[in-house]
């Protein structure tokens, strides 16, 4: 796939390790964009997607000065691919990408540096056999890549007050991801349930959290498919970014 286009931007998707998927899509789509955001960080950016419809959600506030969508990748071809994708879009002057890992991210940000948004498509094939591809495998797998724990530590130490973290992942991670989210203060506000048809269980889960605390996390689902055809509340979540929505 050399190209994808989207309403108002294209993404080149040809040298990143991660192509353009619809986990990351959803993500883009459904998580919580505050209208007081302006510093947001994209954890393995990929091809930049994620980050690139987060500021076309943001509207008129990013050409404001100080907001800054930024994202960062350990894979090179993927970082560089980003940079692409960011360059030729209409948001290119708020868009940044690193070529680097989380934790040296981390150690490279003065200690005062904070964060009002994290969102990340991380790995999860904890158990799984790994792809031939081994960028592939870096870019999924939690042995050797991105884990979901070393996104929660870092959001604990640097998300603002009132910042969130947004993560797309297997419905199965959710018990093991909500109690590790709690041992690093962070506590669940939202999550969305996704299922590819209505007669499957969800397979994904787009799960917010906060330092917040609630007693009743918003519960959503979401269906992709019906009878052969997208859902009507699918086109509605994805209707200002795919061309077919």
């Amino acid at each position: 796939m050399g190209e994808f286009r989207f309403k108002r931007f294209s993404v080149v998707n040809q040298r990143s390790a991660m192509k353009v998927n619809t986990d990351g899509v959803l993500l883009g789509a459904a998580m919580t964009i505050s209208q007081d955001a302006r510093n947001l960080l994209d954890v393995g950016t990929g091809t930049g997607t994620i980050a690139l419809m987060a500021a076309q959600r943001m509207g008129d506030l990013v050409s404001q000065d100080g907001i800054r969508v930024n994202a960062i990748d350990i894979d090179e071809p993927s970082a560089t691919e980003a940079a692409e994708n960011f360059r030729n879009s209409p948001w290119a002057l708020c868009l940044n990408v690193f070529n680097t890992s989380l934790d040296d991210y981390s150690a490279s940000l003065d200690p005062q540096v904070r964060f009002d948004h994290i969102f990340s498509n991380p790995p999860y094939f904890d158990d799984s056999l790994q792809a031939p591809d081994q960028r592939r495998n870096d870019s999924r797998h939690t042995s050797t890549g991105l884990s979901y724990r070393e996104l929660l530590e870092f959001a604990k130490e640097r998300l603002t007050q009132s910042g969130h973290i947004s993560i797309v992942l297997p419905s199965d991670t959710e018990p093991a991801l909500t109690r590790h989210a709690r041992m690093c203060g962070l506590h669940l506000f939202r999550i969305v349930r996704i299922r590819t048809v209505p007669r499957k269980q969800p397979s994904r889960i787009i799960a917010e959290f906060s330092f917040a605390r609630t007693d009743a996390p918003v519960d959503e689902t979401l269906t992709i498919q019906n009878e052969g055809r997208y859902t009507e509340e699918y086109l509605a979540l994805t209707k200002e970014f795919y061309l077919f929505a």
